[in-house]
């Protein structure tokens, strides 16, 4: 029977959601982590918006918001205090140049930054760390999420990795 609601079918969502992309080995050894994996990976597969000296920035696969950007060090370290300076200093110029970036290509109203340090703190890749910039707008935060468990995401990745590539900073 009709209920009158329309439908938005999310179904790439389950891979992330069953844990079926997940390596046989699990994320915790350099062989099955994502973060390590995506530098070696052609532009268009990897979804790296730009690459620096000690890390790089790319897209979120799973973003909360579009332009939701991860930068990751190179290195597989699992905790911010294992970053060495110059690794630091670059994860913050990053993050920096993403939320221009972003607010430029897409007038962002403001962002969400931060880490999740270990699983118990909601960190889906808890050995490879990672800093989020998710890009927000006044109103994105609507009745879909909440009760639809959808988001709506008006762009391709693909789509939105060039976009944001093109206004990187060289």
């Amino acid at each position: 029977m009709a209920d009158g609601l329309e439908r938005l079918w999310t179904p790439h969502r389950m891979t992330y959601i069953s844990g079926e992309d997940r390596p046989e080995g699990g994320y915790e050894k350099p062989t099955g982590c994502p973060f390590c994996l995506a530098p070696g990976l052609p532009p268009d597969e990897s979804l790296i918006v730009a690459r620096g000296e000690h890390v790089f920035a790319v897209l979120n696969l799973y973003p909360y918001n579009p332009g939701h950007l991860l930068v990751c060090p190179y290195r597989h370290v699992a905790d911010y205090t294992e970053l060495d300076e110059p690794e630091t200093a670059e994860l913050a110029s990053f993050t920096k140049a993403a939320m221009r970036v972003v607010r430029h290509v897409s007038n962002a109203h403001g962002f969400n930054l931060g880490m999740n340090q270990g699983g118990v703190a909601g960190a889906g890749i808890a050995a490879h760390l990672h800093q989020h910039v998710v890009p927000r707008w006044g109103g994105d935060a609507n009745f879909m999420p909440v009760i639809g468990r959808t988001k709506v995401l008006p762009q391709l990745l693909a789509d939105t990795r060039d976009l944001l590539a093109k206004a990187w900073p060289a």
